[in-house]
């Protein structure tokens, strides 16, 4: 059985934004990334993907790097907890996909 937490399910955005900040990106380079592990299915726009920054940077699941020079773009890396609540998020979901299968074909168990 999965870790019960207190932030429910993320968002596909969230769950994706947190699988690109295992290396760090800056906000283009995780758009592009999303674009491409999802076939082009979830294109995420600058206000979502920085609204979906700003939050998990207050709640401690991503950082952002110090910059060198004058480079103004912000580079972020998950932290920690971020890959903690990215596993939490990674084991509900293949209880998901377990039982959908299990009901449905009766595959499992």
């Amino acid at each position: 059985m999965p870790k019960q937490t207190d932030q429910g399910p993320l968002t596909e955005g969230v769950y994706y934004i947190l699988l690109a900040l295992h290396t760090p990106m800056h906000g283009y380079g995780i758009m592009q990334f999303v674009k491409n592990i999802s076939n082009n299915r979830v294109n995420l726009g600058p206000g979502t993907l920085y609204g979906a920054i700003n939050n998990m940077l207050e709640k401690g699941w991503i950082q952002a790097l110090e910059t060198v020079g004058d480079s103004r773009k912000k580079e972020y890396v998950i932290t920690d907890l971020g890959r903690e609540i990215t596993e939490i998020e990674l084991e509900r979901l293949l209880e998901l996909v377990y039982n959908g299968q299990y009901t449905l074909r009766g595959e499992g168990k």
